[in-house]
Order: C-alpha cells, then sequence, then structure tokens
C-alpha cells in the first residue's frame, strides 16, 4: 500500500473540470480532460490530486493545478518543460531537487514559483513535477544551486496510487 492518504474524494462539476482543463491549458499547452469524462478532486497531506477516468493525472499544488509524471506520459506537454541531461537523471527520479549544471534546455517562458516538469536529454519521458526556484533564462546558463524543487517524480508515493488500485 502507499504511504500517500487521499481524504474527501469528490466528483468534480463540468464548471470546475473546465476551469482546470483552461489553466493547464495554458500552463502546459495540452488538454487534459476528455468531454464528459468524470474528474474527481481528493485531499492528501502536500496537495490535492485530480482523478481523472479513476487513474491520478493531476495536482494542485499551491493553488495551481498541474498534470503528475502519468497525466504527462499520457497527455506530452508542450510548455513548462526542462530538459536534463542524462548524468541528472538518477537523482531526479530519486526525487532530488534539480541542481542548475544538470539542465541542458528549459522553457524561456518559465518564471520563478512555475510549476514545472522535468524530462531527459535522450528519451523525452516526463521523470518528475516542481516548482521553479529561477527562470527559464536562467536555467539556460547552468548557473550553479538548485533550480527546480522537486514535488512528484517516477515511482514516489503518488506514482504508487495507481499501482495498489
Amino acid at each position: 500500500m502507499s504511504e500517500i492518504r487521499i481524504r474527501k474524494r469528490h466528483r468534480l462539476r463540468e464548471k470546475e473540470i473546465k476551469a482546470l482543463d483552461e489553466e493547464i491549458r495554458s500552463r502546459l499547452g495540452v488538454e487534459a480532460f476528455r468531454p464528459g469524462e468524470p474528474v474527481d478532486r481528493g485531499e492528501s497531506t502536500d496537495y490535492d490530486v485530480l482523478f481523472i477516468g479513476n487513474q491520478v493525472q493531476g495536482i494542485v499544488y499551491k493553488g495551481m493545478a498541474f498534470l503528475t509524471v502519468r497525466g504527462l506520459l499520457k497527455n506530452p506537454a508542450s510548455k513548462a518543460f526542462v530538459t536534463v541531461d542524462m548524468g541528472a537523471v538518477p537523482f531526479v527520479t530519486k526525487g532530488a531537487d534539480v541542481m542548475g549544471p544538470g539542465i541542458v534546455d528549459a522553457d524561456p517562458a518559465i518564471q520563478p514559483g512555475d510549476l514545472v516538469w522535468v524530462r531527459d536529454v535522450k528519451n523525452g519521458r516526463p521523470l518528475m513535477i516542481g516548482e521553479a526556484l529561477i527562470s527559464g533564462e536562467q536555467m539556460k546558463t547552468k548557473s550553479p544551486g538548485k533550480a527546480i524543487k522537486s514535488i512528484h517524480f517516477v515511482a514516489d508515493k503518488l506514482w504508487k496510487v495507481d499501482e495498489d488500485s
């Protein structure tokens, strides 16, 4: 059983789904919800989770809606990305924050505080989502120090929620 506890799960209304969809579309450039698909929202300790078709595919973190790694695998996004070199991958997939020198590319529109998704340079597959600590332009300069705070990554407790069901 996973360590994440989800409480107060409830079905969202069409209007709420539309608002979340527009937010995710503007943030990621991708449509996350299919028309008529049931969407539930549940509270967990760190953030709210969004169940799309009974699978956790989105989160609401500090009031911002975003897709989980699983959600990004299903709906490849074109915005808010950060690309890391293969040397950073083992650390990122264990939940480490992303350091500046490991970054090879980033969406220039990223601002500090934005939610971003991290992919590897070789396959372009999502590895984690996190909160940007510096701008996308700064990330491209490979400046030393932390660039992204890890929120959710492949094989973490949120990822395992769907493996248990």
